[in-house]
Parts: C-alpha cells; structure tokens; sequence
C-alpha cells in the first residue's frame, strides 16, 4: 500500500495493501528480474481498432492489481484500448517499466512516490505531497489526481501483544523494541518509512526482521498470528485488520506519510481522453472501497482482480 517513505506520494517513502495483506494486499512491494514483463500475462479490456492503446501496470500485491484493473475499465469504457500487465514488481522494478515505456501508466502511493524520487522530501501531509510530487519526477513521468482513497503502511500487533506490552503508538513500541520481531517486506530494512525511519523517529530497533514476500498478505497475517513476529507491516485497507481484531500503532511522529492512489505515467503516449478517463476513477474512489475491493479479491469471495474491478465500475457508472 502501504517510496511505498510509504512516509503507500503508496510510505515517507507506497508499502501500496499498492500491498497492498494481500487482502492483504498491499503494501510494500518486491520485485524483480533483468525482464520484469517477460512473464507478466497480458490481459485485454478494449475493443480492437482503436487508435489508441495503453498498457496498465501494477506492483505484486493484490490491491496495485485491483486499481489497475479500475483504469483499464475505465480506459476501456472510453474507448482506448487497455491491456494489463500485473506483477511487474517492487516500486523499482515498475517505475523503470514506465520510464522505458513497456507499461504506460501504473498505480502508485503518493507518499512513497515522492520519497523514491526525493529521499529527502520532508513533506508529510496530503496537500504538501501533492504539491511536491510533479516537480519531483523524472523527465517523462507525470502524475494525475490523487484520490481520496489512501493506503499507509502500518505497524499492526495483536490484541494480546498490544495488552502484553501496553501498546497503544510506536512511541510505546520504542520501549521494547529490542525484544520485537517485525515482520515486514524485505525492502522495509532500506526504506525511509522502514528501519531507518522507526530508528530517527522513534528510536526504535527491533531484534530483528523477519521478510516476508506477500506485501502484508496470509502469510505475514498468519505468522503474526502465531507470534512467529510480534509487529507486521500491514497496509491501512487491508481486510484483516478489522477481520482478526488487530491493533494499528498510531504513528504520532508521521513516519507514514500520506499515501493518496494516484495514476502514474509516461507522458509519451497520454491523450486527453485517457487522462479523463483515470481522473474520472480517482475523483469518486475511496478508502473504504480500497477495503472492500480488497476483501472481495482476498476474502472469502475469492474473486479476481478483474472481476472486482468491473463490479465496482458498473456500480459507480463509469461501465455498462
């Protein structure tokens, strides 16, 4: 979601569930091989024929997907032929597919985005990033509406370990953090919002890290549940939060930035029509959409990306 430094313009860093729990979805993101999009299937929303084309990207979790999906519908239903391709990788790995052109826009996290770009962006609130963000990206690259639609990292504990340490914020987290496990994304030891941001804005060093691969997804859930970790790195939308009765630390020195959903592109191939388009799905989506779009792709419904996507397009109007 939840760069991703998520400090999720997706962490002060989008760590992005994009995750996003992989309905966890979200966020942090890893990724990659010398040819990201070698083996990323490709997926058709359009009609043939059109004059205009345009691949949508995502990150490798659950909710970059879903949000993928969302403006390749709504590019489609515009007229612009859209294709998908998801699972294209951490932050690192999708911007430089941006950049050389093999996917033409992808979601990203406001937050976190300004903070790849700009490691030293001190802007922490939604309006700042915002402002910031345009100035901030490489030459080629350009951003559009952010939604109101937000998805931070953040530190999650169990109730039972959040009453065993008396743990309401990371400010309490820092009085035991040398007997902490924190289960977070591999990249979580390098990024601003990460390590090095609990350590400045909280003095806080947990015993150690343990990676794991699924973006605060089932796997990080279940070792958090088991107390294999005692701290998980969980985005902000992600179900199970809520579902297994979860405690968010609140994070009072803004570690975790503001991470708004925003469209991310190649200026190269961009139309008018297409920009429309993908504002037209970031004027009107939400947080609790995030939430429950990611429930239904990684809850019990079990449905696809795609399927939850053209739902909740035909709900809001922008499908037939």
């Amino acid at each position: 979601m939840k760069e991703s430094r998520p400090h999720h313009l997706g962490r002060r860093a989008f760590s992005g569930l994009a995750a996003g729990l992989g309905l966890a979805m979200a966020l942090s993101a890893c990724g990659g091989s010398s040819d990201p999009l070698s083996n990323a299937p490709a997926t058709t929303g359009a009609a043939s024929g059109e004059a205009t084309s345009l691949v949508v990207g995502s990150a490798d979790f659950p909710e970059s997907q879903i949000v993928a999906e969302l403006y390749a519908g709504a590019l489609t239903a515009a007229g612009i032929t859209a294709t998908t391709k998801p699972n294209i990788g951490s932050r690192e790995v999708y911007i430089k597919a941006v950049q050389d052109g093999s996917v033409d826009v992808v979601p990203d996290y406001t937050g976190n985005l300004l903070l790849h770009v700009d490691k030293e962006a001190s802007e922490e609130s939604a309006e700042d990033i915002a402002a910031a963000l345009p100035e901030k990206l490489p030459d080629g690259l350009a951003v559009l509406e952010p939604s109101k639609a937000e998805n931070k990292d953040a530190m999650v504990v169990t109730k039972a370990t959040a009453e065993k340490y008396q743990l309401k914020s990371l400010e309490d987290l820092a009085k035991v953090c040398s007997e902490i496990v924190v289960g977070a994304p591999a990249t979580f030891a390098e990024r601003a919002y990460g390590l090095p941001g609990l350590k400045e804005n909280y003095n806080c060093e947990p015993k150690k890290l343990e990676p794991f691969s699924d973006g605060g997804g089932p796997v990080t859930l279940k070792a958090l549940l088991e107390d294999q970790v005692q701290v998980a790195d969980i985005y902000t939308t992600t179900p199970s939060i809520a579902d297994n009765d979860l405690v968010v630390l609140e994070d009072p020195k803004n570690n975790f930035i503001a991470q708004q959903v925003v469209p991310l592109y190649n200026e190269a191939k961009m139309t008018d029509t297409a920009r429309e388009a993908l504002n037209s799905v970031s004027r009107i989506l939400t947080t609790e959409d995030l939430i429950n779009l990611n429930r239904a792709v990684s809850g019990s419904q079990k449905q696809g990306a795609k399927e939850a996507a053209d739902a909740w397009l035909k709900e809001k109007g922008i499908i037939k």
